[in-house]
């Protein structure tokens, strides 16, 4: 099979940044299914690994965790799937990626495609659908009958377009997005958020006009670095706060004096380590999935850049990296 990989950490700019190869065909474990991959998408986690994971010697290494495609064949253990199923999933960082004409991933990672989308617009929502249903439920703690002011730091990303149409389908939150440019506040106003403010400036000053009161919930998606100071100072008494980038400085002890709380979500936690609830994240995709297929959510791919070669992940890389992707990228076919 052909898939797409690096043999070196390169600069997005290097034109020899992927290549493609030649793989045997995977065979399943007992959990397994191969899938036809169809579409995949790409996310931050995987310009991170790119840069900072240098295969060994002559290894190949290929990345991507957002797919959907056609069940190809199944292990002997697989009871949920079979041959035929079309899904959609993320599977797990410490197995091979799915920039690959065929992909083995665990079946209790996966969902069944919505059936009112095709494949590129499914492989757009898996990873942070699930980041955003962890972080907003399993992590803050939030009830569908929850109340309060929810702050989304970083709108307009995959996570954030995910989040805020989640929280406003699912709960009776006041969701806050930020966003900078006028695409992006149109954005994040289309999914539906109650409110847009702009991150540029001090999330303290930028809410004040709104009058809504301290934020009860804040999901730092982005430059936390820069925003926990406003974040502790907008954060209503014994709140909470979940972050899922990597800052290089966190001061936990800003959050003290209102006895708030911080939660990491990072959602290939249950896949790394085996968790009995593993299966959870095949239930979320399939609640999305009736979501999607009932009008509630939409997909958030925004850019299709066409066939999964080389130079168009080098392109979907460069545009994660420049920071500033509304929505999600995603590639389609060989």
């Amino acid at each position: 099979m052909k898939a797409v990989g690096y043999s070196r950490s390169l600069p997005v700019s290097d034109p020899e940044l992927f290549a493609v190869v030649d793989l045997p065909l995977p065979e399943p474990g007992p959990r397994d299914l191969r899938v036809a991959v169809r579409a995949i998408s790409v996310n931050p986690v995987d310009t991170k690994i790119r840069m900072r994971v240098n295969p060994e010697g002559q290894e190949t290494k290929i990345i991507g965790w957002d797919a959907a495609g056609t069940v190809d064949a199944v292990g002997s253990s697989v009871t949920g799937f079979k041959p035929g199923d079309t899904v959609y999933y993320s599977g797990a960082l410490d197995r091979p990626g799915c920039n690959s004409e065929f992909h083995l991933v665990d079946e209790r990672l996966v969902g069944r495609k919505p059936k009112s989308l095709n494949f590129a617009e499914a492989a757009a929502m898996p990873l942070t659908a699930i980041t955003a249903w962890e972080l907003l439920f399993d992590r803050l703690g939030v009830a569908a009958e929850t109340r309060g002011n929810l702050l989304v730091v970083g709108g307009a990303g995959g996570v954030g377009s995910m989040l805020i149409q989640i929280a406003r389908q699912l709960t009776r939150l006041t969701v806050i997005a930020t966003a900078s440019r006028p695409e992006t506040r149109a954005w994040c106003e289309a999914l539906g958020a109650h409110h847009v403010v702009d991150h540029r400036q001090p999330l303290d000053k930028a809410l004040a006009g709104l009058k809504l009161g301290p934020m009860h919930y804040v999901a730092a998606l982005t430059q936390t670095d820069t925003h926990q100071a406003a974040i502790a100072e907008v954060l209503a008494p014994q709140g909470k706060v979940g972050i899922i980038d990597d800052p290089e400085h966190l001061d936990a002890m800003l959050l003290k004096r209102k006895a708030a709380s911080l939660h990491w979500e990072f959602m290939f936690a249950r896949s790394l380590f085996q968790t009995p609830d593993m299966a959870e994240q095949g239930k979320i995709l399939d609640a999305v999935a009736k979501l999607v297929d009932t009008g509630k959510l939409r997909t958030t791919l925004k850019q299709n850049l066409g066939r999964l070669t080389p130079e168009n992940l080098g392109k979907a890389h460069a545009l994660l990296e420049s920071g500033s992707t509304i929505g999600k990228v995603v590639l389609e076919g060989f």
